[in-house]
């Protein structure tokens, strides 16, 4: 993502919206997702990212309003180990390091 930003920052959040822009449409893979990510250093951070078409059109710091299409709770250390590429994010979630609540058929399309 070029410039290093602090993690789960919405600095963090533009970054990663910008060095996705350019990837291709997925027609149909469109979500409002909200991300719980616990015991981190400065607690539980919230955000959201609104997907559209398989792009991020939208990602900030927060709750989703309206409600979230699902939420994904996820401990600080596995979100890490995602951003870093070290824990798949489907895997996590088979395996219970990665939870999620609300439409799982919406997750999975």
């Amino acid at each position: 993502m070029g410039a290093s930003v602090e993690l789960l920052t919405q600095d963090w959040l533009d970054a990663q919206r910008d060095a996705t822009r350019d990837l291709p449409a997925r027609p149909g893979a469109s979500a409002r997702v909200e991300y719980r990510v616990s015991g981190g250093p400065d607690g539980e951070v919230v955000f959201h990212t609104v997907l559209e078409d398989g792009r991020i059109a939208e990602s900030a710091l927060g709750p989703a309003d309206p409600e979230p299409d699902f939420t994904v709770l996820v401990p600080h250390a596995e979100y890490v180990a995602i951003v870093r590429g070290d824990l798949d994010q489907n895997v996590g979630f088979m395996q219970g390091r990665v939870k999620v609540t609300g439409n799982i058929g919406r997750m999975l399309s």
